[in-house]
């Protein structure tokens, strides 16, 4: 019954949407008001409730529902039966849009900036995107879908997604996703109503800042746990479903960068608009590529073309629809205020320029397999592309960050970069100089990369000279946080391709292998066992200088479904990580000992670019609760229900 409930609350939804949509628009066509806000709220509320109600049947392991029957397991702990409610085609999608119909929700609640049409105009937009969604999870993709009779048990959840990464990765992913569905919302309801501005600017911004965390954050999480769990001791792949939540991060860095200066300076505002929609467009085509089938990854949820297809033709939907309606209000979305090329404005649209240019190679090496494949070839596209391609244009973004800070708005005469110029260039080639002398044999992307992060992490303090840090406001440190959070992850990235260390070894209990200045002994391997796997374990000792750890890497073999997989062992130092993984076992010949293959690696710096990342997210937090104003927002919206009227006031900027 349960899901048959969660069934007709997606339905219900739907006509609600389908209703939001007739009734804005006969507003918007000088009709009477549409009941937008109310609507969206019970929308987002049912959508919500039909998520809860599948995540309890993955609870209670309801063998009679066919998504639980492919995706759980009786005996799997309680974190991944709640978590496997995500971790499929279905229920991810259902994710998306539980999470899109709470944004619409919130938006209908808490927005007061923007005009009575353009807010209405706004939430149709939104109600038409959900409506799309609706219809593929109804008619294509249905998650409460019954079996004939009900399974005697379940099949189990990946292996690979057995961590408590998929708790978190995926969720925060979708919600940076979905806040760029809200940026696309606003920038179509402001065409619509010719209202394209510093208003809607401020309305869009903070749904912006809220994307983009949430993206860094599940990018950084999900890099991590790649890291640790495929145990291939790599940090970033190229893999194409990573590609596909990098390039929605990319746009969004352009796009919150471009509606700050719509917002506060009314500029750049066809940035702004046209940034919102490749934002969002490449959100979408992440969802295609993950859903076609049309590539092979280790992150890919489905195989089955039809749903690609699907979701190819919302894409074409949405971002055709959009660009049109681009095209025909072109006249109306002036670019506002001018300002000289040598400016913070100038600076930022260098860095848009960039970071658009950095995303379509992004997406040329992704879609290039299928291109390739309908022209009956194969290739394959990896890091020998993506890694010299990006860098030709991603060095020079870096070296936009050390000057754009030391900009006036509107126009410069310089004197700042003047006066900075010497330090930077003093620091940077010291820098590069020791590095030389140290590392001779380094190449030369790292050394560069080297140089830059030393040079961005010394502007990204300059804000804050002379100020009073106490009374500096929240937005001016999550800036500075965030810039110095770049710094750190390109001091790490750099590091650890420039000095790592790695030895492949077949090792018997009681050798040594030396890697590194590390020293490890194999001491013993010995069977465990956990809740629904069993495993050996290698107990190794890691010594250097007069400190030594254990660690224990495990070969970990799953029966339902039959998978082995391998939990890398990590030891974190103030100075990097030594990553160990345990390999096959393999029989001696003529009495000799087995021996089982070991993989060690020493990764200086390595943490640095997650923790760098943890500090972008930080700073844009920082930024997006000295824009939103919490308190003062809950204030206004009981003064809201209370009066049942809008306040004059604003609760952000």
């Amino acid at each position: 019954m349960i899901a048959e409930i969660g069934h007709v609350f997606l339905w219900i939804a739907a006509a609600l949407a389908l209703f939001q949509i007739y009734t804005g628009v006969v507003e918007l066509r000088g009709g009477p008001l549409s009941p937008a806000r109310p609507l969206a709220i019970a929308q987002g509320t049912l959508t919500g409730l039909a998520f809860l109600l599948l995540i309890w049947l993955f609870i209670v392991t309801d063998l009679s529902v066919d998504l639980v029957v492919r995706n759980s397991h009786s005996l799997k702990p309680m974190l991944y039966k709640i978590s496997g409610a995500w971790g499929n085609h279905e229920g991810s999608m259902l994710l998306w849009l539980s999470v899109l119909g709470a944004a619409g929700a919130a938006v209908a609640l808490f927005e007061q900036r923007l005009k009575p049409r353009t807010l209405t105009a706004t939430l149709v937009a939104q109600s038409a995107l959900s409506l799309g969604f609706f219809a593929f999870l109804l008619f294509v993709s249905n998650p409460f879908k019954r079996l004939p009779a009900p399974a005697t048990e379940g099949m189990g959840l990946n292996p690979l997604l057995q961590d408590p990464g998929l708790a978190f990765h995926p969720p925060t992913l979708y919600f940076g996703y979905v806040g760029l569905s809200v940026a696309f919302s606003f920038a179509v309801g402001a065409l619509i109503t010719r209202d394209v501005g510093p208003a809607f600017a401020r309305a869009m911004r903070p749904w912006v800042l809220a994307s983009w965390i949430f993206l860094t954050l599940g990018i950084t999480a999900g890099s991590y746990w790649a890291y640790y769990e495929l145990g291939w001791g790599g940090w970033w792949f190229w893999d194409p479903v990573e590609n596909a939540s990098l390039m929605p991060w990319l746009a969004a860095t352009a796009l919150l960068h471009s509606v700050s200066v719509t917002a506060n300076r009314d500029a750049l505002r066809a940035w702004t608009v046209m940034l919102a929609v490749v934002a969002f467009s490449m959100s979408m085509i992440g969802t295609f590529i993950v859903r076609s089938g049309l590539l092979t990854s280790v992150h890919a949820f489905a195989v089955d073309p039809e749903r690609g297809s699907f979701i190819l033709a919302l894409l074409a939907l949405y971002i055709g629809g959009a660009l049109a309606l681009f095209g025909a209000r072109i006249g109306a979305v002036a670019e506002g205020k001018r300002f000289a090329l040598l400016s913070r404005e100038g600076s930022l649209v260098i860095n848009n320029l960039l970071l658009s240019v950095i995303l379509v190679v992004v997406l040329t090496g992704t879609l290039a397999p299928i291109v390739a494949e309908a022209m009956g070839s194969k290739i394959s596209v990896g890091p020998p592309y993506f890694n010299p391609v990006s860098a030709i244009f991603a060095l020079p973004l870096f070296a936009v960050m050390v000057i754009g800070p030391l900009l006036r708005w509107r126009r410069d005469d310089g004197v700042k970069v003047r006066r900075w110029a010497p330090v930077m260039l003093v620091v940077t080639m010291l820098g590069i100089g020791l590095l030389v002398w140290l590392a001779p044999g380094m190449r030369l992307l790292p050394l560069l990369g080297l140089a830059l992060a030393a040079a961005i992490a010394i502007v990204s303090l300059v804000p804050l000279a002379g100020r009073n840090l106490l009374r500096t406001p929240l937005p001016i440190w999550g800036m500075v946080i965030a810039h110095f959070g770049v710094a750190m992850a390109l001091a790490g990235m750099a590091t650890e391709t420039a000095f790592i260390k790695e030895r492949l070894v077949a090792a018997s209990p009681g050798d040594r292998v030396e890697v590194g200045d590390w020293q490890v002994t194999f001491n013993e391997i010995r069977p465990v066992a956990g809740p629904n796997w069993t495993a050996v374990e290698a107990v190794l000792t890691a010594r250097r200088g007069g400190s030594s750890d254990i660690m224990r890497p495990q070969a970990r073999y799953f029966s339902q479904p039959s998978t082995e997989t391998n939990e890398a062992a990590l030891l974190t130092t103030w100075n990097g990580q030594l990553y160990a993984v345990l390999g096959h076992r393999i029989d001696g010949t003529d009495g000799a000992k087995p021996r089982w293959q070991l993989r060690l690696w020493w990764k200086p710096l390595v943490w640095w670019i997650w923790a760098g990342g943890g500090l972008i997210a930080l700073g844009g937090l920082l930024a997006l609760i000295g824009r939103m104003q919490p308190v003062r927002m809950v204030k206004v919206w009981f003064a809201r229900l209370q009066s049942r009227s809008i306040p004059n006031g604003r609760y952000g900027r």
